[in-house]
């Protein structure tokens, strides 16, 4: 028994389970191109997924790409100290974006978004305005 079920945690498969819900997993094969075998068996906890898959199912399940990074075991402290700090500048910048009245998005995003989406929408305001918001 590895150290996370002596914890009572799940392992990366159990939560990639969850986060698929009633999706089928045949769904997920069509969506991220990886084999339902393969998915099954991570799941399931006989394989590990790699980072790139793991950025693929964080797409799609919609949650954090680090989430499922430490999770799987990919971060350390170092990272996560330093994610945190990049989370902060992202939010900061995305702030600075949605406050600007020159740029308009014509709606607004509707519901929680993702460090990831909220970067890219920086990065589109950085290339229109000309602007640096993030190092």
């Amino acid at each position: 028994m590895d150290e996370q079920s002596d914890r009572g945690e799940e392992h990366i498969g159990q939560t990639l389970k969850r986060l698929r819900g009633d999706t089928s997993i045949r769904a997920v094969q069509r969506l991220t191109g990886v084999s339902n075998a393969y998915l099954s068996q991570i799941e399931k906890g006989t394989r590990h997924p790699g980072p790139r898959l793991l950025r693929r199912l964080a797409a799609l399940y919609g949650v954090s790409v680090h989430d499922l990074l430490r999770k799987a075991g990919y971060l350390d402290r170092e990272d996560e100290e330093q994610h945190v700090d990049e989370e902060a500048e992202v939010e900061r910048a995305y702030q600075f974006v949605l406050a600007d009245p020159v740029f308009r998005v014509g709606t607004r995003p509707r519901g929680p978004l993702s460090t990831e989406s909220k970067r890219f929408i920086v990065e589109l305001y950085e290339r229109y305005s000309g602007k640096r918001l993030l190092p």
